[in-house]
């Protein structure tokens, strides 16, 4: 279930993880909120089943402020829970890994890749 709790969430773990980056780049850097997607359309099941991804906003950077793309991409656990209308913030990957995101801080891009 995509809900502000969800974006919440993600926030939190985000912020973790980039500090606990490698990068001193992305250590400096901090999400200070993801946006629900624009439209009920783009969260829809269909919709989500059929891209298994979700394109929203993010704000991230030193002060927290620059508008990022957000594309978080859906695995198999994900798209289950999903579709079942179930929470998928257990989908996250810990905070102490970085392979589970990509930055670009020079287009503001960030995918996250759920299990």
């Amino acid at each position: 279930m995509i809900d502000q709790n969800f974006c919440e969430f993600l926030e939190f773990v985000l912020t973790k993880a980039f500090a606990n980056s490698q990068d001193n780049l992305i250590k400096r850097l901090w999400c200070d909120g993801v946006l629900l997607p624009q439209s009920e359309k783009e969260i829809s099941k269909k919709h989500i089943n059929d891209n298994r991804q979700i394109v929203t906003t993010a704000f991230i950077g030193e002060s927290g402020q620059d508008k990022y793309q957000l594309t978080i991409s859906l695995g198999k656990k994900a798209l289950s829970k999903y579709a079942r209308n179930l929470k998928i913030e257990e989908c996250i990957p810990p905070a102490t890994e970085s392979y589970w995101y990509k930055i670009d801080t020079i287009n503001k891009k960030l995918t996250v890749n759920l299990y």
